[in-house]
């Protein structure tokens, strides 16, 4: 199996954390549809005839293209893929963007799945994140969604905002399980270099919070989300039982995936793929048939720490008998001895043949990460 991915730049305005490729370019969306409907078609074999069992509209700001922009991309998509039947389609979308009328023209092109970027339901945060809607225009959004029938609805949050406590953090969690999304993501606030956000840290505009307070903040979302029935099934993700996130499982567990558009990615097992993050060259490239992305083979040892990078922030872990494998016996040993120390200090645990992150190597997964990772 495999996954498709396709990267919707445009945006309104940018956010002030976000470092991802996005433009503000509207005219050019048409082109960039016709563009992106080229590409489904000359890459298709990147996956080497994998059926694909997901596709996945990120941006960017996806649902600002318009109902024909988007049924013309499923349209090559499902031509230029042998999609499964019970496929996981899903649209990233902003809460402004999903009145009633948009979302059900969503549901009826045959999305099954929405996520919504909601980061935060305290209306003076979203003002400084740089976000668009209001906290009441995410719930009408949810609402607006499940009346158009979408019965899968994810909503991302944002933790350790500049200004917010971990009182406040449990009252932002509380407004979301009160609307029960299927799925939530939580993500803690990185200052991207080159982001406003960053800018305004350095200028001392804002504070950054504690580290003590980065790990208050992270437990009580565990502890939240757990007990309103959410699976921490993932370092960053929360599902009701059944809905974690097909499209995502590709990345952490070597499926391999297509990535089209401008600055989207791809991987297939043996090397890993990305497009050229400008709009106007990316389509230059696509309708001349070259120059748009570019491909690298991947090392055994690479592909073993992207291994440790993905598989170890899951509920399932690193299987060990796989990494013998894939990878031999000498790289299975490697990891052996370098998580030796983790299981020693508990931050690591084995379980049906998996090594896997305690609930105290949570919170230190990157250490445990570092340490398993080759060096050459």
């Amino acid at each position: 199996m495999a996954g498709i991915y396709i990267h919707i730049p445009f945006c309104k305005q940018r956010c002030r954390y976000c470092a991802f490729y996005s433009t503000t370019l509207h005219g050019l969306r048409d082109e960039y549809v016709d563009a992106v409907c080229k590409e489904l078609f000359l890459r298709s074999d990147y996956v080497k005839g994998e059926k694909a069992e997901t596709l996945y509209l990120g941006g960017g700001t996806p649902s600002l293209l318009d109902g024909k922009q988007i049924e013309n991309i499923l349209d090559a998509a499902k031509k230029a893929y042998d999609i499964v039947p019970d496929a996981e389609l899903t649209i990233e979308c902003n809460p402004d963007d999903l009145t009633p009328g948009y979302a059900t023209m969503l549901h009826a092109a045959g999305f099954n799945r929405i996520s919504m970027g909601v980061q935060s339901f305290n209306d003076k945060l979203l003002e400084m994140l740089g976000r668009r809607h209001t906290a009441d225009g995410a719930r009408s959004a949810v609402e607006n969604a499940r009346a158009a029938g979408f019965k899968n609805i994810s909503i991302d949050l944002m933790f350790a905002l500049p200004g917010s406590s971990e009182k406040s953090w449990a009252v932002d969690l509380q407004s979301a399980i009160a609307l029960q999304p299927t799925h939530i993501s939580a993500y803690n606030l990185t200052y991207e270099e080159g982001t406003p956000l960053q800018r305004a840290l350095k200028q001392g505009k804002i504070a950054e919070l504690s580290e003590e307070e980065n790990i208050k903040q992270f437990a009580t979302l565990r502890k939240e989300l757990q007990k309103a029935g959410y699976r921490h099934y993932e370092i960053s993700n929360f599902a009701l039982p059944g809905y974690e996130s097909r499209h995502n499982g590709n990345y952490w567990n070597d499926t391999p995936y297509t990535g089209c558009g401008a600055g989207a990615h791809s991987y297939n097992g043996l090397s890993r793929g990305w497009n050229i993050s400008d709009v106007a060259s990316y389509i230059k490239g696509v309708n001349e048939g070259c120059g748009f992305f570019e491909v690298e083979s991947l090392t055994p040892y690479e592909r073993y720490n992207d291994t440790v990078l993905t598989r170890l922030r899951t509920v399932e872990g690193i299987p060990v008998d796989w990494v013998k494998e894939r990878f031999g016996d000498d790289m299975a040993s490697y990891m052996a001895k370098a998580a030796s120390r983790h299981f020693a200090c508990g931050n690591l645990t084995e379980k049906n043949g998996c090594f896997r992150l305690t609930e105290k190597g949570i919170f230190v997964s990157d250490s445990v990460m570092r340490d398993l990772i080759f060096v050459e």
